[in-house]
Order: structure tokens, then sequence, then C-alpha cells
């Protein structure tokens, strides 16, 4: 038969079938009406796990670190930004904003043989202890505070609830390269034709590993890793008569972009994580890889062999955690130690309890610590002396009458923010009500004076803790 015989019938059919073939080349797509007054929507897959190819490597090393009994250390993340300039003003950034976010997630694969603790978004927490500073925030309980006097419906703080981290991860990506190759195939015979393209990116990320109290870089890591992508498809394009058909069928895929940042990240944090506490994490990649190339849906992974007792597991030498003393004898364990020469005492509790509250002073009653300065705290914009200033006034003003010298501190709230000649003349206004107060309870003038306040042209305020800036330091000579 030849083509110019088909009829438009035919020609109909034929499209129908190529119509019916590309529609069984997508993905079946379900609607479903949730409400009586709406149109359908379109139901996909539910939510699930974002699981990688490097789940049983974390699982290798979270048991490698159990195996070894290192002490569980703190880990914070510092912010993992994207450095590789690359954005469309149509889809915004390339390169995921979110690399520190995936860093916690990895992280959080690791199970309780670390500590994560929050750096990267303090903000509220920071909020609350400033509440907490200045008796705002509540429970709604009461707390006896000090014996005989009544409770207070404001939680009281006694320090050191937040606990300090040993090392922390910081970083970014450097690298995003479109294709750095590409091949493909292109053939037509009188409009019909089929094609097929290969193309390779790849992109780089750079992250280290930091002693938070030393600052020194204990581990970096330079990764990287390609992205696959392949596109088919056939097409007509001819007339059959006086018709013109075209028909083009085809398939384009490529591997998920910013998974194949979490991926890399994440390998980087198991060399970082392995490398501190003396683990070979590059066996548990090649193991995982090795896993996730036969094909493997599991994402268990077999517990490591153990290493030899007299010898050192392959790759870095155990880094000890800051301020962890040495072994005691020499064969790198002592007396109630751990390996490395690392006490079974310095493994941070998993939770932090609550402190008794007989026989502790809550920082936030204004009570200052023996020896330190005492604080006499100004309300926002004003100069006059409060009840709880003229308190700690009562009790220094008692210290030097008793030929004690006596230093103190003013403060205000740091949300005063004045211009610097308005700052400095309240600052005086302070100073001169203050010091009339002690005047009045026959403390001589000239034992009062003043060793520190804010240069007319400083523009910055000085913190004194949660909440509070730091106006004066003042003193009261014998």
């Amino acid at each position: 038969m030849r083509v110019q015989s088909i009829n438009r019938g035919t020609l109909a059919a034929l499209a129908v079938a190529l119509a019916a073939a590309l529609g069984g080349c997508a993905t079946n797509v379900t609607s479903r009406q949730l409400a009586v007054d709406e149109q359908p929507v379109v139901i996909g897959s539910a939510a699930r796990r974002n699981h990688t190819p490097l789940e049983p490597a974390f699982a290798c090393l979270a048991q490698a670190l159990r195996d070894k009994q290192f002490p569980q250390f703190g880990v914070a993340v510092g912010d993992v930004k994207d450095y590789t300039g690359k954005y469309s003003q149509n889809e915004g950034s390339t390169i995921t904003q979110g690399g520190a976010l995936m860093i916690y997630s990895a992280l959080g694969k690791l199970g309780d043989v670390i500590q994560l603790q929050e750096r990267f978004d303090t903000r509220i927490a920071e909020l609350e202890l400033a509440y907490t500073d200045r008796r705002q925030l509540g429970d709604g309980r009461t707390h006896n505070i000090e014996q005989g006097k009544p409770a207070v419906p404001w939680v009281p703080y006694f320090g050191g609830s937040i606990l300090r981290s040993n090392y922390y991860i910081v970083g970014g990506v450097t690298e995003l390269n479109y294709n750095i190759a590409s091949g493909g195939v292109e053939v037509a015979v009188n409009n019909v034709g089929f094609k097929g393209r290969t193309f390779t990116m790849n992109i780089g990320v750079d992250l280290r590993i930091v002693d938070t109290r030393t600052l020194v870089i204990a581990k970096t890591v330079s990764l990287q890793k390609q992205i696959i992508g392949q596109e088919v498809g056939a097409g007509v394009y001819r007339f059959f008569g006086s018709d013109l058909v075209d028909i083009n069928v085809g398939n384009k895929s490529q591997e998920p972009l910013q998974l194949g940042v979490r991926t890399t990240i994440e390998h980087g944090v198991i060399e970082l994580i392995g490398a501190i506490a003396g683990v070979d994490g590059d066996r548990c990649l090649s193991n995982a890889v090795d896993v996730y190339r036969a094909g493997a849906a599991s994402t268990s992974f077999a517990k490591p062999a153990p290493q030899p007792a007299a010898q050192e597991p392959t790759g870095q030498p155990a880094m000890p955690l800051p301020g962890a003393p040495a072994a005691s004898n020499g064969n790198g364990h002592g007396n109630g130690t751990k390996a490395n020469g690392i006490p079974a005492a310095t493994v941070m509790p998993a939770a932090i309890p609550e402190p008794a509250s007989v026989g502790l002073q809550p920082q936030n009653s204004l009570a200052t610590a023996q020896g330190a300065p005492q604080l006499v705290m100004f309300e926002f914009g004003s100069s006059s002396i409060s009840p709880e200033a003229m308190s700690v006034i009562d009790k220094l003003a008692n210290d030097a009458a008793q030929g004690k010298p006596v230093t103190f501190q003013i403060i205000a709230r740091d949300t005063e923010v004045w211009p610097p000649m308005q700052r400095r003349e309240l600052t005086n206004q302070r100073i001169k009500a203050v010091t009339d107060v002690f005047v009045r309870k026959q403390i001589q003038e000239s034992r009062i004076g003043v060793t520190w306040m804010a240069a007319p042209t400083d523009s910055a305020i000085t913190r004194a803790g949660a909440g509070y800036q730091l106006i004066a330091t003042m003193v009261i000579g014998r």
C-alpha cells in the first residue's frame, strides 16, 4: 500500500494508537475528591523516610563505635552554604540551601553514639533564656526560691543547663559543573526518526570538623559526585496525502540533583566522625556501596567484625575528646577508663535533671557568686531606684559601712539603644541616683567612684548576661 492511499480513518486510528502508547509511558495518576464542593485533586505516593544508599554505612559506623566503647561526645552543626553561585531567575537556587539540615539528619542516623546539640537556630532558646532571666517565664507551677519567702510563679535558672559541644561541622557545596560529558545519537529518515542522549554533571562538597574548645580543625574532606541523566525519543513528522501527522514519544530521566548533594554530604559526615573516633569509616562506606550496587533492598547492615584487641583500628588514630586525661598505664587503659584513655565519667548524660533548689541560689534572683560584682538594675529608660535595686544597694551599703571594698555594676535592658549623647546623659543620671542613695546611708561620696562606663563614641552595647547590657562599673573604696 502506498502512503498516498492511506485514508483519514486510518490516520485517525494511528494517531489514537500512538496517543495510547504515549499515555502508557506515563505514571498512572489517580484523583480524589476530598470535599463535595471541591474539584478532584491528584493523589500521589505517600510520604516515607528519605532513605539514601549510605544507610547501611551509618549502621556500620554506629555499631563500630559501640564495639569500641567510645564515649558519647557532643556534635553541633554550623552553617553549610551553597557556594556555587548558580542561580536561575525562573527556578531560584540550583543547589539546595539546606546543607546544614542534611548534616543534622545524617548525624541523627548514628543514634545514641553521639549527642546532637543545636547551634544552627537557637533563637527560641535564647529568647526563653532571656525571659527566664527577666523572671517572665513560667511553667504553670510555683517554685520555692528561698526559705521563709513566698513561692514565685517564674522559673528559676540555676545555670549550666546548656551542654557544651565537643566538635562542630561546617563547610559547603563548592562545585556544580554542568555537562562534563555527554553523548548520543539521532537518526531520521523521511522525517521518521529516533534519538537517544546521555549527559553527566557533577557536584562537589567540602566539609570540616572543628574542635569547639580550641578551634583546631580535626579533619577535612573534599568529595564529588557525578549526576547521570538520559533522554530517549521517537517521532513522526510527515504528510499523508493532504494531512500532516506530527507525533513525538519520548522519556527523560535524571538522578535527583539534591539527593546527590545529600548522599555526598552523608559520605563526608561518615568520614569526619570516623576520624574523630578512630574508626575505619572507609570500610563501612565500601561495604554500603557494594550492597547498593548489588541491588539489596534492605537498609540494615550486619554487625562489623570486631578489631583485634591488640591493634588500633585502621584509618586515622583516635583523637581524644577535649579535656580527656591520658591513660594511666602503659597499655592505654587505666583504672576506671575506657579505650584511648578517656574515662567513662566523660560520657555526657542523655538528659539533664532538674536542679534541686535546696542550697542553691538561682542566677535570675540578681544575687551573684562570691567575689563577683553585685548588680544594680534599672528599668527601661528610667533613672529611678526600684525596690529590687534598693535591696542590692542596702547590702552593698552594709558591706561598705564595715570598711569592706565593694564593686558593683549598673545594668539595664539590652533593648535600650540610645544615641551616644542621650545614653551618656542617662548613664550620668543613674550613677548620680545610686551615689545619692549611698550618701543618704552615710557612705562618704569621696569613697564612691566609677571604674568603667561606655565612651560617647561607642555605638555598641556591652552585654551583661541574657537580656541585659552593662551601663557602668562602680566601686566603694575603704
